[in-house]
C-alpha cells in the first residue's frame, strides 16, 4: 500500500477528525486529528459496530444494495462513515463541527479521497 495521506482530509470545511479503519478489527489503519474534541479510537470501535450492524439488516432484508454512506446526525456534528467501494473490509469515518460543514461538499471530498486510495 502507497503512503496514506489522511491529511488531504483537512480540506473538509469543519474537520474535527477523521480515519480509516478495518472492519474486522476495529484498528484504526490511518488518522487525522484537528482537535481534541474526538477520541478517534473510541469512534473507530463504535462505527465498525455500526458498518457491521447495518450490513447484517441489508442482508436480512434481502436487499442487494451496498452501502455508500452511513449520516449520523448529532445536535452540534456531522458523522459519516463511508465503506470504501473497491475494499469491503475498510471503511472511512469523517466528523464535522455541524455549524461549519457542508453535508455535500464533505461527501464528494470523502468519495474523492477514497478515490486516490491505492491498494496495490
Amino acid at each position: 500500500m502507497s503512503e496514506l495521506r489522511m491529511s488531504d482530509l483537512s480540506k473538509i470545511d469543519g474537520l474535527i477528525g477523521g480515519c480509516l479503519v478495518d472492519v474486522s478489527s476495529g484498528m484504526v489503519l490511518g488518522q487525522i486529528i484537528i482537535n481534541n474534541k474526538l477520541d478517534i479510537e473510541v469512534a473507530a470501535a463504535g462505527n465498525t459496530a455500526v458498518v457491521i450492524a447495518k450490513r447484517k439488516t441489508i442482508t436480512s432484508l434481502g436487499l442487494e444494495n451496498d452501502i455508500e454512506d452511513i449520516l449520523i446526525t448529532l445536535s452540534d456534528q456531522y458523522h459519516i462513515i463511508r465503506p470504501l467501494q473497491g475494499n469491503e473490509d475498510l471503511f472511512l469515518y469523517i466528523a464535522m463541527e455541524r455549524d461549519k460543514a457542508n453535508l455535500a461538499m464533505a461527501r464528494h471530498k470523502l468519495r474523492g479521497f477514497e478515490k486516490s486510495l491505492d491498494f496495490s
